[in-house]
């Protein structure tokens, strides 16, 4: 079995990690810049994210360490990955490290997922920038594992 491969991508931003943070963690402003879904940093928290074409996905919440850390499984019971979203404060701003991995490159659904969100990601990150009103000031995305 090929070992699943992983999707990660740092950019900094000129917003505060609380700033950013409410970003991931605010259901409305997080449908403006990825998508609609009840997402919350609590432990547990059971929601689904409405991906249009691709449906409402299934997720929940593994792990949060307030404006540092949030982790959950993304699409379970399909696609079954894990979405880490990571924020350190720089200068004025923060350095976002999004990790999104466990894609099974044995399966056509996994290596289609893989293509789709590494071609996708950068896009969805340059909104959410967009969505807290202003330009990431540097990215750089490391090849996949």
């Amino acid at each position: 079995m090929t070992a699943p491969s992983t999707i990660r991508i740092e950019r900094s931003y000129a917003h505060s990690p609380a700033a950013i943070w409410r970003a991931l963690t605010d259901p409305e402003l997080h449908a403006r810049w990825w998508a609609a879904g009840d997402v919350r940093a609590v432990v547990g928290h059971h929601f689904t994210l409405d991906m249009g074409k691709w449906g409402k996905q299934p997720c929940e919440v593994l792990a949060v360490e307030h404006e540092r850390l949030l982790k959950y499984r993304f699409a379970a019971g399909s696609l079954d990955t894990l979405i880490t979203w990571e924020l350190a404060p720089e200068g004025a701003g923060t350095r976002l490290t999004l990790t999104h991995e466990g894609f099974n490159l044995d399966s056509p659904m996994g290596r289609a997922a893989l293509e789709g969100m590494k071609a996708g990601w950068p896009g969805v990150l340059g909104r959410l920038d967009a969505a807290l009103g202003g330009a990431a000031v540097a990215a750089s995305a490391a090849p996949p594992s």
